[in-house]
């Protein structure tokens, strides 16, 4: 024999709460800064989205897009000499070198070894995007993976780039007031 089904009272449950996705706020800097974007022609396809990524990160960390110089090379060799150049104009806070070395480790370690020199001499800040699979097909999947690891890419140069201008401001500030 079945049982009829019994009544419940259910009381009208509550939809939760909507997040709304809050923009982190970032600190802002003391002084202007400019900063110099220097990519690689080289698989243009593919690097253009790390400077489209890191211009937009760039821009939420409160560096204006009109303070950004974007100068392309041929290939990443042609970076550093690039990069030692603007670095030597003391017109720019800080340098980002963004390319795509394919299959050559040797020229990709030349690169990164170049723009840390020109860092250490200069004293202005160079920032590395400069990435070097191990494999690489020009297939679309191939293209569409690098594509989104060089967007990933854009936004972390990004941050490391703000990030390092922001603490060199501060102990520069700390130097000049004989604290450190």
């Amino acid at each position: 024999m079945t049982q009829p089904p019994q009544e419940t009272t259910q009381e009208p449950v509550e939809a939760a709460p909507e997040k709304v996705e809050v923009p982190p706020e970032y600190p802002r800097f003391a002084k202007p800064q400019r900063v110099a974007f220097v990519q690689s022609a080289w698989h243009r396809e593919v690097v253009e989205v790390c400077r489209l990524a890191f211009l937009a990160e760039i821009e939420a960390r409160h560096i204006a897009r009109a303070q950004i110089d974007v100068f392309e090379v041929p290939g990443a060799f042609e970076i550093p000499l690039h990069v030692q150049l603007l670095a030597k104009t003391r017109r720019y806070t800080a340098i980002v070198a963004a390319g795509l070395v394919i299959d050559d480790e040797y020229i990709a370690e030349t690169v990164i070894k170049a723009l840390m020199d020109v860092q250490l001499r200069t004293e202005v800040p160079v920032f590395s995007a400069v990435v070097t699979p191990q494999q690489f097909q020009e297939t679309a999947a191939h293209v569409d993976f690098f594509r989104k690891h060089f967007a990933t890419k854009g936004v972390e140069v990004a941050e490391a780039c703000a990030n390092t201008l922001l603490s060199l401001e501060r102990l520069r500030g700390q130097v000049a007031a004989g604290i450190v």
